[in-house]
């Protein structure tokens, strides 16, 4: 008998008909034998609703006051989809019980709307599963020290099941979306993109922080730091396929390297269109300077990708980075009137029409010429770069957002993405 977290999105939620076939799945996996807990998101559109009647209140404007109130609001959604779901398991048969964040509890710190979590107490759960029951644990939310309600961010039920598997030494963590699994790319923009049966941590660890929307990155991190078994696979299967077949489905997210994973050199195309450039030009070349400018930015709690310092011209130099495309604003105001009169820049500019596109592969250490390779491909189809970023195990280059499709198409034909590793 294994301990197996499945978590479910918003879309596997979407409706009383798709609950009823979560609820027929999952009492599938109890009736084989497994000590089940679920945690399921709100259902799809729901978490936009209410936040979107907060905000017709409250049109502008940030406050801890007025977050914790979101949060508040935010954390329904779940509350309801836990409800719901174990109503559903009752009616199949089983024996299950609904917890929000706080009943668990599990404790965050008390950065509303993107709270991290501390610590989870999992008593109440194990004997719950001891009893037999299947135990559905809300998504996305949590409590901090003084029992204020706090939600984790967007895609926050990720790092809940994740963080949960982790804390219950789970078997595995099942994570079921709309998707079969992780591709080589968006199937939307590339239709020959190929499923791949196993990635791996480091790989998905990239893909996730590049733009890639199957997994949020916290619940990735989590699953390496703690080393949790993690499978994405669709929830849109028939539910009562064969629970072995099942179990082997979708993408396995490993770690540990194979042969398989040395022969393919790139595994797959991340790319972000949620990106804005701002760059400062005519500033001093001297000891301090990216400081000077990034200090601020950080202090703001605007996080910064890209960052590029050109060659000094004469004792002065441009300096670039890119910015979530929703701070892009918050960024060139700050720039205007605070950074760039601190350090004399002759000119602000920014461009919030850029996206990022990025080839990822854990066989990019032990291959030469693969960053030639991807600046060839993109050349031939005339597309500038703007900046480049590289780690490890990716490259990832800044290109004029209309050309992003076209770059992706590219790279995943230069790479032979499209045909099976030998």
């Amino acid at each position: 008998m294994a301990l197996i977290v499945h978590k479910y999105g918003g879309t596997s939620m979407g409706s009383t008909d798709r609950i009823r076939n979560v609820a027929k799945r999952v009492a599938k996996w109890a009736r084989a034998g497994h000590q089940m807990v679920v945690v399921p998101s709100a259902m799809s559109g729901e978490t936009n609703r209410l936040l979107g009647l907060a905000k017709e209140l409250a049109p502008s404007g940030s406050s801890a006051a007025l977050n914790r109130e979101l949060d508040m609001i935010a954390s329904t959604g779940e509350q309801v989809s836990v409800g719901l779901l174990a109503i559903a398991l009752q009616a199949e048969g089983v024996e299950a019980v609904s917890y929000t964040g706080w009943q668990v509890p599990l404790n965050t710190d008390s950065s509303y709307t993107k709270a991290r979590i501390e610590s989870i107490e999992d008593s109440r759960v194990r004997a719950d599963l001891a009893a037999g029951k299947v135990v559905v644990i809300a998504g996305f939310q949590g409590v901090d020290d003084e029992m204020n309600i706090t939600t984790l961010g967007r895609g926050g039920s990720d790092t809940s099941a994740v963080a949960i598997a982790a804390a219950m030494k789970a078997d595995e963590c099942l994570i079921y979306t709309d998707v079969d699994g992780v591709y080589t790319t968006d199937p939307r923009i590339v239709p020959d993109a190929r499923r791949l049966h196993t990635i791996s941590f480091e790989e998905m660890l990239e893909m996730a922080s590049l733009g890639s929307k199957i997994l949020q990155i916290r619940s990735v991190e989590f699953a390496g730091k703690y080393r949790v078994p993690l499978r994405v696979l669709s929830s849109f299967t028939p539910w009562d396929i064969d629970i072995n077949e099942e179990a082997k489905s979708g993408t396995l997210i490993s770690f540990e390297e194979d042969e398989k994973m040395e022969q393919a050199v790139v595994s797959g195309i991340a790319f972000n269109r949620d990106e804005a450039k701002v760059t400062l030009l005519g500033v001093p070349d001297k000891p301090g300077i990216a400081f000077q400018i990034l200090g601020p930015v950080a202090e703001a709690n605007i996080d910064i990708d890209v960052i590029i310092q050109n060659v000094s011209q004469e004792g002065k130099t441009d300096f670039s980075f890119t910015v979530h495309r929703n701070d892009f604003a918050r960024t060139m105001e700050l720039l205007e009137n605070v950074v760039g009169p601190a350090t004399q820049a002759a000119k602000v500019q920014g461009d919030p029409k850029i996206c990022k596109v990025s080839i990822v592969g854990i066989g990019m250490r032990s291959h030469v010429g693969v960053a030639s390779k991807m600046f060839r491909a993109l050349s031939e189809e005339g597309i500038n770069i703007q900046m480049i970023s590289t780690s490890e195990i990716k490259t990832s280059v800044v290109i004029d957002e209309k050309y992003m499709e076209l770059a992706v198409r590219a790279l995943h034909k230069a790479f032979d993405l499209d045909k099976n590793p030998a």
